[in-house]
């Protein structure tokens, strides 16, 4: 099933926005309500204490994601309390691990038990497959910043599953055309053979196919391996003029083998999840390689921020990457102004309210903090946020209905500025 009209996006200095709810063709989908006539008046309302656990990665493949993430989710919460607008939220950090080390199997359970309303994660499309059904099963809300797998729009999920993440199919097809308008013909791929990397693969090699190109090689790797010899000897072999490597820390590993073979160094195209601040952690030169990211320009003051709180929070680490930051940040908005909405910390209650509050509904007032946003609820009006992600606007499958696809190109240092 088709679940992303491509002649209904539009390109925009490398961005693919979703241009409505009518961008995406659902069929079957599970989520989303109908909007309740108005907000608790303020005069029947409690204060409210949101129990919020996150489930983001401190260990494993995503590792280098879990500081943006989590300094994301702490900021929105100290936000939250210091507006003090009648939510305060509490949360938990828990580390999701990957596939490999399954932290979460040891997580998930915990912050089950404790009563959250909601768990923030996982990063990996594939972890959180691993637990979403557990989640949805004790009626608990599961709020991913990153997860880009298609998969989920149809996930039996008792509107239980909501992200601020948009679906591989709108950076798969940025990505593929990035790597036809930059003059190359031949694309080698290798990616890892999970839900994302399967998922990612298909796009970019449908996208650059239909654009001309053609894919010479596609070769994939399973969670673990340590030695690609084989998936390098195969790509070269092929010829290409570039290739796409769809994966995690590995690619560490990866790249040097290929530039080792003597590919240039230059040809790279990479995604979310390996478009890393490699630095000295990248063995060989990356200059003018490229790489896609989900996510707008971040303002200057809100990077300040959340440098400033992970210095706190993070033991007194400086934060370097800021990957999904602004999506965990808009999660934990949109809880609490959800919770709000619903006047309760029920996990249903909370869903019901979170199309509304996003703007999906299309009947609220524009408002982009929590503070501002909360005031309109707190007078009997219908918020919606904007936040530091895009407009959001969550559909009937809880996806978002805005999304803006970076594109980065790596320097001398082997680390990446943003060109598009």
């Amino acid at each position: 099933m088709s679940i992303f009209s491509s002649s209904r996006a539009r390109r925009v200095y490398g961005t693919v926005a979703a241009v409505g709810a009518s961008a995406l063709i659902l069929a079957g989908c599970s989520g989303g309500t109908t909007p309740s006539e108005s907000s608790a008046p303020s005069a029947d309302r409690e204060d409210l204490t949101l129990s919020i656990g996150t489930v983001l990665p401190q260990t494993g493949a995503l590792s280098y994601l879990g500081p943006p993430e989590e300094a994301g989710v702490g900021l929105a919460t100290a936000e939250i309390n210091e507006a003090a607008k009648g939510v305060t939220v509490e949360v938990q950090y828990g580390d999701s691990g990957d596939p490999d080390n399954k932290a979460y199997e040891t997580t998930v359970p915990k912050l089950l038990g404790s009563d959250v309303s909601a768990l923030i994660g996982a990063a990996s499309s594939g972890v959180t497959k691993l637990f979403l059904d557990q989640a949805v099963s004790a009626g608990v809300i599961t709020f991913s910043p990153a997860n880009t797998s298609p998969d989920f729009t149809t996930w039996d999920d008792d509107n239980l599953y909501w992200r601020t993440a948009p679906s591989d199919l709108l950076q798969g097809e940025v990505l593929g055309n990035l790597i036809a308008e930059d003059g190359n013909q031949a694309l080698g791929i290798i990616y890892l053979n999970d839900a994302y990397g399967t998922g990612l693969e298909k796009v970019v090699n449908e996208t650059f196919t239909a654009s001309g190109g053609e894919v010479v090689a596609s070769e994939s790797y399973n969670a673990g391996d340590t030695n690609f010899s084989a998936q390098v000897s195969t790509i070269l072999a092929a010829n290409p003029d570039a290739i796409a490597v769809i994966g995690f820390e590995e690619t560490s590993t990866i790249v040097p083998s290929f530039v080792n073979s003597g590919f240039d160094s230059s040809k790279f195209y990479f995604v979310d999840g390996n478009i890393s601040q490699w630095g000295d952690d990248m063995p060989v030169s990356i200059e003018g390689s490229k790489g896609t990211q989900p996510g707008p320009v971040l303002a200057d003051d809100f990077q300040e921020r959340l440098k400033a709180q992970w210095l706190e929070q993070g033991d007194g680490n400086e934060l370097v990457d800021f990957n999904y930051a602004a999506e965990s940040y808009d999660a934990t908005v949109l809880l609490a102004l959800a919770s709000l909405a619903a006047n309760s910390t029920d996990p249903a209650d909370i869903a019901s309210k979170l199309q509304e509050v996003s703007g999906g509904s299309g009947d609220g007032e524009k408002c982009d903090s929590f503070a501002d946003c909360a005031d309109i609820i707190l007078g009997g009006g219908t918020a919606d946020y904007d936040g530091y992600s895009g407009g959001i606007g969550f559909d009937d499958a809880g996806d978002p209905t805005e999304a803006s696809i970076g594109v980065f190109q790596y320097g001398a240092d082997n680390t990446h500025t943003r060109v598009n």
